[in-house]
């Protein structure tokens, strides 16, 4: 028996590839060549392949870091929302691509459906600017949402933190962060087929033939984040809390990733790691199914459960 891909999932794919050929695979440590063909793709599922039903409002402000930098913090509500709860967002793209703008759709999309504000940052990427800049960047972050809690009519105590891909992973090292350092509490931490383990470099037969985000990439990405031969040094678990030891007094988690990612195992392994250390977790295993479906196939039955199943712990806050 081997792996089959979702229906769904297939055909929008055998479309697309149909429509424009084979995505284009750049060499492994070639950022500039998966900037050119990742930004544009993200930017076409996130933003114009899908519409926002629902009114949110938008406004932009600044963060600005310890070392002086100054990142766009971009704030999205409803305005008939009554809700006192709020999210800090990190975008995906491996810790070498994506911006707020690109993610502008699916976050508008969380806030529409939930009524629940966002705070989306953009961090600063690897690799001209690696660990621990975009781990600090998103605590940074964190810490602008909670100091500026009354002026944007939001409870504190409500905030959770959220992230798809890297940044699942950051949202994972931020509450790490926030734990240590007696920071912000977190309500809640939303990991969405997050990107946890710098180790994950040994292709997977069963997966590799599904890989959106393959192990080329994902050593690309690593790599510029943490510098070559990472694999083999103690990396602090806010860079890769799939190495974290001690996850006692963390947030609650939920955790989701498809069968056929390659994080499939780091994410399952993190959430025994939480468990284990007694922090509550919902973990779903959506089989069939690769990194970012639902960003592929959003109307695809899958990706309906899940971002349901989001949008129930989103109000839950």
């Amino acid at each position: 028996m081997t792996f089959t891909l979702n229906a769904e999932v297939a055909a929008v794919l055998a479309a697309a590839t149909g429509q424009n050929g084979p995505p284009p695979a750049p060499p492994p440590g070639d950022v500039a060549g998966r900037r050119a063909a990742l930004d544009p793709m993200l930017e076409y599922f996130n933003n114009q392949a899908q519409p926002v039903a629902g009114k949110v409002d938008i406004s932009d402000h600044s963060v600005v870091t310890p070392d002086g930098a100054s990142l766009l913090a971009r704030w999205y509500r409803q305005p008939s929302s009554d809700s006192k709860a709020a999210v800090l967002y990190l975008h995906g793209g491996g810790m070498i691509v994506g911006s707020v703008p690109i993610f502008d759709g699916p976050v508008s999309r969380y806030v529409a459906r939930t009524g629940v504000s966002m705070l989306s940052l953009q961090y600063r990427l690897a690799p001209e600017h690696p660990h621990p800049a975009p781990v600090e960047d998103a605590y940074a972050g964190l810490a602008w949402l909670a100091g500026h809690a009354a002026e944007l009519g939001i409870d504190p105590g409500r905030i959770a933190v959220m992230g798809d891909s890297a940044g699942g992973g950051l949202a994972a090292g931020v509450a790490i962060l926030s734990r240590d350092r007696n920071g912000p509490a977190l309500a809640r931490q939303l990991l969405i087929y997050p990107m946890l383990d710098d180790r994950t470099t040994t292709p997977d037969p069963h997966i590799a033939p599904f890989a959106g985000w393959s192990y080329d990439d994902n050593a690309t990405g690593w790599n510029a984040l943490l510098g070559t031969g990472h694999q083999h040094r103690e990396i602090d678990p806010s860079a890769a809390p799939g190495r974290l030891e001690d996850a006692a007094g963390l947030p609650p988690a939920y955790i989701e990733v498809g069968q056929l990612d390659i994080f499939r195992d780091e994410d399952i392994r993190y959430a025994l790691t939480l468990s284990r250390a007694g922090v509550p977790v919902e973990l779903h295993l959506h089989p069939g199914v690769p990194h970012e479906y639902d960003a592929i196939a959003p109307d695809a039955d899958v990706s309906r459960r899940a971002q349901a199943d989001r949008d129930r712990v989103l109000r839950s806050l």
